[in-house]
């Protein structure tokens, strides 16, 4: 029987680069988990700052039951050594007595077949779930509490269903549940009752689970940015990943700055946004203005405090940044 599951491993805030970095890894490591587990089935992988989410629309109940072919010494051998016999049956846990023989090529051989039922999903999860997380390399890790395991940040839930029930167990000191987390700026918790809820809720709630569409939405908010402004954004792709990787509902903003800092050179604004802010450059006729694009993480209407305070921030490090370059302008 196949039946949709849905793993939700929440956790503090993970730093952008160990994620992308490892992010490759992920799902190679958890279809290496259920290769060994006997439960391979296709699912997807989505992840957010604070939950890395696995998705089967379809997975096994339990595993297959097999059939295990156990060959043992030639019967020539055993017909010589009755040692041979015994310690064959007991490799089996059989009597010696109830050993028979198979031909294998131009020989009979001691044979044994036994057959090997599934274990059910709900006893292997919660041994999968926690191979997987220790598998996972994110380069430092850290203990919290009173716990011994150790991970990248605190993991603080863990969610685990199988259609409409709770897969129960102890993981890095959590215990499993229905329940998962809402936008930081949410308070109350969420609780799943079926697992097809689970998307439909984040999104109500404030997170955007699907890592492409976070970015289709970054990067259609600046077109639209380029429209009204008649200006153009250079988006650079390996930090529109990272701030895919920080935030759970990105919006894309327009701030400014004073135009006496365009006096700096065009690399020391770009890195001041760039490297420090995470802002994107905005450019007018191939020129660079006083104008930049940062990515909110905030799940609200009124943006206009978050603008203000990220002008203030980029005005406090272009202010530094000109007194030295003018500084070194007297020294030259």
């Amino acid at each position: 029987m196949l039946k949709p599951l849905l793993i939700e491993v929440g956790v503090e805030e993970l730093p952008a680069i160990a994620l992308l970095k490892e992010l490759s890894n992920i799902e190679k490591k958890w279809l290496f988990i259920l290769e060994k587990y006997d439960l391979k089935t296709g699912f997807e992988f989505f992840y957010t700052p604070r939950r890395l989410t696995l998705w089967h629309r379809e997975f096994p109940t339990k595993q297959e039951d097999k059939i295990e072919e156990i060959f043992g010494p030639p019967k020539e051998i055993i017909e010589k050594n009755k040692k041979a016999l015994e310690g064959f049956a007991k490799k089996c846990n059989i009597d010696p007595n109830e050993v028979v023989f198979k031909l294998k090529g131009d020989k009979e051989f001691a044979y044994f077949k036994k057959e090997i039922k599934g274990k059910s999903a709900k006893e292997l999860l919660a041994d999968m779930i926690d191979e997987w997380l220790s598998l996972l390399n994110f380069g430092k890790t850290m203990r919290w509490g009173e716990c011994e395991k150790e991970f990248i940040r605190p993991i603080r839930w863990i969610l685990c269903m199988l259609e409409d029930e709770v897969i129960k167990f102890n993981s890095y000191c959590v215990t499993s549940s229905n329940i998962t987390k809402p936008h930081r700026s949410i308070k109350e918790d969420i609780k799943i009752d079926f697992v097809g809820e689970y998307f439909c809720k984040l999104d109500k709630n404030g997170v955007i689970l699907y890592q492409d569409e976070r970015k289709n939405k970054i990067l259609n908010e600046i077109k639209q940015i380029e429209k009204d402004k008649n200006v153009s954004v250079k988006v650079d792709e390996d930090l529109l990943n990272e701030i895919v990787a920080i935030t759970e509902y990105p919006t894309s903003l327009l701030g400014s700055f004073d135009e006496k800092f365009l006096k700096l050179p065009p690399e020391v604004i770009i890195t001041s946004m760039k490297e420090h802010q995470k802002y994107f450059p905005v450019y007018k006729e191939d020129k660079l203005t006083n104008a930049f694009v940062v990515v909110s993480n905030a799940f609200t209407n009124d943006f206009t405090n978050i603008i203000k305070g990220n002008e203030k921030v980029l005005r406090a490090r272009l202010s530094d940044a000109l007194f030295f370059y003018e500084n070194d302008l007297k020294v030259i």
